[in-house]
């Protein structure tokens, strides 16, 4: 699975790596979309006035979505 992210006016793919998903408890099997919803929740601020966006917290762009493969 790869992250959309959003930085600098460029779109850039970016593979979910182990070290992204370190603290992340899953219990029961998910699907792509259902584990792009927890990473958003566990790698972004929601940022509401003035952006309208998920940002990073370590600063690298605004989550756009997920691409599953």
């Amino acid at each position: 699975m790869d992250l959309i992210l959003l930085n600098d006016g460029l779109y850039h793919l970016v593979e979910v790596t182990k070290k992204m998903i370190e603290g992340v408890e899953l219990l029961d099997e998910l699907d792509c979309f259902d584990l792009c919803d927890i990473l958003r929740f566990h790698l972004t601020t929601y940022y509401d006035y003035p952006v309208n966006a998920y940002v990073m917290k370590d600063g690298s762009g605004n989550l756009y979505g997920c691409i599953c493969r």
